[in-house]
């Protein structure tokens, strides 16, 4: 079941993709082909292509108790809060990148998420410690 943020932490939220990432990388990888950098055009053209399918197949589902990395029906990978010491969205005018440390892990993501709600849920659920 999904709700919306509003709600209590015990019911399951999740969050709505975000394609700025992906779609400022094709477009940037177009303006490098146009200029003549094919090289250049080309990595970063299938970086935005990659990261442009990862957001529309990936998603976040903020639980009572983890965080859980889910494909269709899938569960990829579940990060449960009580294992992580901290977390953080980089570049708050533009996030683009949302890392967090667990106790025997670090992870970083690109924003293929929508930030606001990423950042709500965070503070929600398992707030920073600094």
């Amino acid at each position: 079941m999904t709700t919306s943020l509003t709600s209590n932490s015990t019911s399951t939220v999740e969050l709505k993709p975000s394609y700025n990432i992906p779609v400022v990388l094709i477009v940037g990888s177009i303006i490098l082909l146009l200029i003549g950098q094919p090289v250049a055009g080309g990595v970063i053209g299938l970086l935005g292509l990659f990261l442009m399918y990862q957001a529309v197949t990936l998603r976040l589902q903020f639980t009572a108790t983890d965080l859980d990395l889910v494909k269709g029906d899938r569960l990829l990978r579940r990060f449960p809060y009580s294992e992580w010491q901290n977390w953080r969205i980089f570049w708050n005018v533009v996030p683009i990148l949302f890392y967090f440390k667990e106790i025997k892990s670090i992870h970083f993501l690109p924003i293929l998420f929508e930030p606001k709600t990423l950042q709500a849920c965070l503070e929600e659920r398992c707030p920073r410690i600094d």
